[in-house]
C-alpha cells in the first residue's frame, strides 16, 4: 500500500487517483473498522495479506494507527473516508480478496433507512472490486437489518451465498464483545463474488437525502 512505512493512517492528496496497491499480495479490506481490534488481529495472523480499514471517526482512526504501532503491524492501513467512496473510487478493479461489514448502523427508523450502506450502488461497487470467487462477509445485531441486506443479495445474480467465517472470541470486533456480553443474538452470512458482465461504474452521484451516513460499526 502507498504512503510512509510506519504510517498507519493512509493521507490521500487527491481524491481522483486510485489508491496503490501491491497486486503481489493479497488485499482485505474492513468497513468501519473501529479501533481496529479484528482488523489488526487478522494482519498479526496473516503477515502475507495487506489490510485496509476504512472509518470515518477520527479518534477510532488514531487509535487504529496506535495499536498497529504498538503491536509493530506493519501491513495494515486506515482510511478516514466514506465507503461507498472508496469503494467506487479508490479500490483496485477485482483486486481485493475478503470485505467485512460488521454491525454496520442500521438506521432503524424508516425516515432513515435511506442512509444504510447496502443498496444497488454499494453492491455494483462492490462486485467491481472483489476477485471473482473473493467473499463478503457481513455481521449484524438488528434482525430486521439483517434480512434486508440477505434479501438485497439473493436479489443480484453475482452473488452466492456461502458459510460464513468463524470468528473465535480474539476476532470479535468491539462491538460484536459487548453485544455478545448483553447477551443479544449476532447474524452472519456470506457471500461470494461471480463472473458476470464487467460494466464501468457511472459516475457516483448520491442524493443527499441517500447518503450513508455512517459506516463505523455501532
Amino acid at each position: 500500500m502507498n504512503d510512509a512505512p510506519g504510517d498507519h493512517i493512509l493521507r490521500v492528496a487527491d481524491i481522483t487517483r486510485p489508491l496503490e496497491f501491491d497486486t503481489a499480495r493479497p488485499l482485505e479490506v474492513e468497513v468501519g473498522c473501529g479501533k481496529g481490534r479484528f482488523l489488526t488481529a487478522r494482519a498479526k495472523a496473516n503477515p502475507d495479506c495487506d489490510f485496509l480499514g476504512i472509518e470515518r471517526m477520527l479518534g477510532r482512526v488514531r487509535l487504529f494507527d496506535g495499536k498497529c504501532r504498538r503491536g509493530g503491524i506493519d501491513n495494515a492501513k486506515v482510511l478516514r473516508l466514506e465507503a461507498l467512496y472508496t469503494f467506487h473510487y479508490l479500490l483496485p478493479a477485482h483486486g481485493v480478496r475478503t470485505v467485512y461489514v460488521f454491525f454496520p448502523d442500521p438506521w432503524p427508523k424508516r425516515k432513515h433507512r435511506s442512509h444504510r450502506l447496502f443498496g444497488p450502488l454499494f453492491l455494483n461497487a462492490l462486485w467491481k472490486r472483489l476477485e471473482i470467487g473473493g467473499k463478503i462477509e457481513f455481521a449484524t445485531d438488528h434482525e430486521e437489518y439483517f434480512g434486508v441486506v440477505k434479501d438485497c443479495f439473493a436479489a443480484d445474480g453475482r452473488f452466492e451465498e456461502v458459510a460464513p467465517m468463524e470468528r473465535p472470541r480474539e476476532l470479535w470486533t468491539e462491538f460484536e464483545t459487548l453485544f455478545r456480553g448483553q447477551g443479544l443474538a449476532v447474524h452472519s452470512a456470506a457471500w461470494r463474488s461471480l463472473p458476470a458482465s464487467d460494466e464501468p461504474l457511472a459516475p457516483l452521484t448520491v442524493p443527499p437525502e441517500a447518503e450513508p451516513r455512517q459506516i463505523a460499526g455501532r
